[in-house]
């Protein structure tokens, strides 16, 4: 039989938690200036006061749940980017694949990652362990044997990067040029998901020494 502290830690435990996938839930659906503390406790069955408790700030649980996400998603990354017997023509596509997945589910993660980059990158690479993960692996290394001399392979990474994120960070400005709304801008989005690796490469392949 539980005491009643466990049975205190137990209920709190499930409270944090519900708080937690409430608030990626309406974040990833209204983004954080379009998300309201008091949204995100009835989204998640308790009252005001509680969620106060346990995050303080709408600006710590969105740190909180953007992080949580990132350390997920870098997971996933780590075993695409290791993979020895993947090549590097698939490691671009499920890599690719993997960026949209996320992003198209939090559409603030690139907007956090950017201004985390921007104002404390330490901090994000001791939480994500970034280089550890990509300039280390096996990818990296079939990225240098492809590249030509005197061309930094460094170079192929932040094109795949820029490439990825930057639709994201510009949709707003994007769907306004392009005169879209959310559906013809998400099937631009779908073609280039698949164009991505071509592109890629492509530049490996014509890219001089």
């Amino acid at each position: 039989m539980k005491t009643k502290k466990e049975k205190i830690e137990t209920v709190d435990l499930g409270a944090e938690e519900r708080i937690k996938q409430a608030a990626t839930r309406l974040f990833a659906k209204n983004g954080f200036a379009g998300t309201r503390t008091r949204d995100i406790a009835q989204e998640a069955g308790i009252n005001l006061a509680l969620l106060n408790y346990y995050f303080r700030s709408k600006e710590k649980l969105f740190d909180l749940v953007m992080l949580e996400a990132m350390q997920d998603f870098m997971r996933s990354i780590a075993s695409i980017v290791n993979n020895k017997d993947m090549s590097l023509e698939v490691k671009l596509e499920n890599l690719v694949q993997n960026y949209f997945q996320l992003f198209l589910v939090q559409p603030d993660l690139p907007l956090f990652v950017m201004n985390e980059l921007r104002t404390n990158p330490k901090r994000l690479e001791s939480h994500l362990g970034i280089k550890k993960v990509i300039v280390g692996s096996h990818f990296f290394e079939q990225i240098k044997k492809r590249t030509p001399k005197k061309v930094n392979p460094f170079q192929f990474l932040m094109n795949t990067m820029a490439l990825t994120v930057f639709p994201f960070l510009a949709a707003p400005m994007l769907k306004i040029i392009g005169d879209m709304d959310e559906s013809a801008y998400l099937q631009i989005l779908e073609e280039r998901k698949k164009k991505i690796p071509q592109w890629i490469l492509a530049q490996l392949l014509t890219a001089k020494s």
